[in-house]
């Protein structure tokens, strides 16, 4: 006979404790215990991935499968995976509600030429069809299951055998050994452990939909994000139909990697040069508009930034911005009005980063500066240039990290000129067809653009 007793369990972190505290000892979150049932069972409860009869192998013996890595048609994804899913991993998907994570993992399901296994408990058969038709169906191994029960499911997951497993979404799912309610910390942390238990002695590759909480966060404890092996954030804003796809934890590749996908009516459609849409073909004669080559992880591309300047009509200047760190923004106006003699402190200035994307590259800087500037001065900037510097707070112009890419991308988009920072050891120009222009002050920026 299992013995009952109740504990509280912080939501933030999972830490544990016999009695009700204001503060969690563990992560020192208030008002984050809330009290939960819990079984005391005979017995172990670990989520070892070993069998009993393991023991130490020397790391030279060990033979590696060089078939752990098998790539998906999504060529973003597999990008942000590290080049493929590795057999028996487990991945960690969240995003807001809405945001398309469930498109997207019901679009590997009926894309993929794997046998997937698709357990949905929030949605029926019925409705995950009508999304699967819409999305169009190409995969005739794909297994739908909806059911919560988490021994159930892996009851059916050692009868099916399949490549891969999807789970929508973990916060759904209950254990019947742990008497909590879903979504508890007791069984997200219970329902991982045995999915991860499964996929290491399986080699089955796991998929989790995470809920995240109003701070944006993956709700449950923080013992969630490292029991699995990659965790994937899954952003956007609404407005816009761009959602970008980034990594916060890879155990099997780099962490700097996004894929970048369009929302549309049949799905989320793969976006292979973001270039081209971030950047329209604007009118020649409007001011305060600028190009700039930036990267994501070791991705380039370019993003076109808007701004304006008006005169502030209520007193207090204003200093809105859209996609960019405002702070800096703060920083650069007081560069150009300490250094280079512009005075902007009685302006309003607002900045919009097009597309609705967020950036926080300091090679955008000088393009940023130079949108004020053009948009103060009511002087277009010349079409076909582009800008990719960081600014210093004495106005200097300064070198950015792999200028090579920045560089090679402006010039497949057709333009002419690029205006970089003079202080780069070791680069050479004559390897490009495109003009680059090479300064050390914000001044000779301004000479070289509206001269």
């Amino acid at each position: 006979m299992s013995k009952t007793k109740s504990a509280f369990f912080c939501q933030n972190c999972g830490h544990e404790t016999p009695k009700w505290l204001g503060k969690c000892p563990g992560c020192s979150s208030w008002n984050t215990l809330i009290e939960e049932i819990k079984v005391k069972k005979s017995g172990s409860n670990s989520f070892s991935v070993q069998s009993s009869q393991s023991s130490p192998i020397s790391l030279k013996k060990i033979e590696q499968n060089n078939n752990q890595k098998f790539k998906l048609k999504d060529t973003e994804l597999n990008r942000v995976l590290g080049d493929g899913i590795v057999q028996g991993s487990m991945v960690l998907v969240g995003g807001e509600p809405g945001i398309g994570k469930s498109t997207l993992m019901l679009q590997i399901a009926v894309n993929e030429h794997f046998k997937v296994l698709y357990v949905s408990g929030e949605e029926s058969n019925q409705q995950i069809k009508m999304r699967a038709e819409r999305i169009g169906i190409k995969n005739d191994d794909c297994l739908i299951l909806t059911e919560t029960n988490l021994e159930s499911i892996l009851n059916h997951i050692t009868s099916t055998e399949p490549d891969i497993v999807i789970i929508d979404s973990i916060q759904t799912l209950h254990s019947s050994h742990i008497e909590s309610a879903p979504g508890s910390v007791s069984q997200v942390r219970e329902c991982t452990g045995q999915l991860v238990r499964k996929a290491k002695e399986t080699n089955i590759s796991f998929f989790l939909i995470g809920h995240i909480t109003k701070d944006g966060t993956i709700a449950g404890p923080k013992v969630l994000e490292h029991m699995v092996d990659t965790v994937l954030q899954f952003e956007g804003d609404r407005n816009y139909s761009y959602r970008l796809l980034r990594t916060s934890k890879n155990r099997f590749g780099s962490t700097n990697e996004i894929g970048i996908y369009e929302m549309q009516n049949t799905g989320l459609r793969i976006v292979e040069n973001p270039s081209e849409i971030l950047v329209t073909n604007t009118n020649p004669d409007l001011s305060g508009i600028s190009i700039s080559s930036t990267l994501e992880g070791i991705r380039p591309f370019l993003i076109e930034i808007q701004a304006l300047v008006s005169t502030a009509a209520y007193g207090t200047p204003q200093r809105s911005s859209t996609g960019f760190d405002s702070k800096r923004l703060n920083m650069l106006l007081a560069v150009l009005e300490k250094r280079c003699g512009f005075k902007l402190g009685t302006k309003d200035v607002f900045l919009n980063i097009a597309g609705g994307i967020k950036v926080d590259d300091p090679g955008v800087d000088l393009a940023v500066t130079m949108a004020v500037l053009s948009s103060n001065a009511n002087l277009p900037i010349p079409q076909g240039i582009a800008f990719s510097a960081e600014v210093g707070l004495s106005g200097e112009i300064r070198p950015v990290n792999r200028i090579d890419q920045r560089i090679a991308e402006v010039e497949k988009l057709g333009y002419k000129k690029i205006i970089i920072s003079k202080n780069i050891k070791g680069f050479d120009s004559k390897k490009y067809r495109i003009d680059i222009v090479q300064c050390a002050k914000i001044d000779e920026v301004v000479k070289c653009v509206f001269s």
